[in-house]
């Protein structure tokens, strides 16, 4: 019987040793030398440190800041309990929290009481800490962040397109995406150089 056992116990250390050890170790150093930006989290800095991901959401509530989707995860954007609201498109309470999220939107970005407003503005996404926004959104909150930084309205609409994520080659990736973190550091950015 030992025999039998020996083959399957080797077997399952050296398979452990390759898959376990070795292939991790492999692909996580072919990372850090092809892509580390990425590897290590896509982290953005400013003013030399770290104040988020390009992959996470937060939450910017001043009117001068793009806002990003609405978030399910925890209490706003907490990374710790990423998730959707889980509400069926029939449910009441989520219909109820699309009407708040669109008459609040309507409002701060002072548009009509019947305004269409873009999916994204209302909904949260499947993770609930999506970091991009539609180029619709963002172009319907231009107006808001442009009067109250002083910019104009072009200013402010050269920044979105600065930091809009394209699909690959065109058409891998989905739509395009503004990254709301992105951009609000850019127009911060702006506003320390005017200064």
């Amino acid at each position: 019987m030992l025999s039998e056992i020996k083959p399957a116990i080797l077997i399952t250390l050296i398979l452990t040793v390759i898959t376990g050890i070795i292939y991790p170790f492999a692909i996580t150093g072919l990372a850090q030398v092809l892509f580390p930006h990425q590897a290590n989290g896509s982290l953005v800095e400013s003013n030399s440190q770290v104040v988020g991901s390009e992959l996470l959401a937060q939450g910017f509530s001043g009117a001068k800041y793009f806002h990003p989707r609405p978030s399910a995860a925890g209490v706003g954007y907490d990374t710790l309990s990423s998730g959707g609201t889980n509400l069926a498109p029939t449910s009441q309470k989520l219909m109820d929290s699309i009407k708040s999220n669109a008459e609040t939107y309507r409002k701060e970005n002072g548009l009509a009481a019947d305004a269409l407003v873009p999916a994204d503005a209302v909904t949260s996404s499947g993770s609930g800490l999506d970091p991009h926004i539609s180029i619709k959104n963002a172009g319907l909150q231009v107006p808001r962040v442009a009067k109250e930084r002083g910019l104009s309205e072009e200013t402010v609409r050269a920044e979105v397109a600065k930091v809009t994520d394209r699909p690959l080659l065109g058409f891998i990736g989905g739509d395009p995406g503004v990254n709301v973190l992105k951009l609000n550091l850019a127009l911060d950015g702006l506003a320390n150089t005017r200064k």
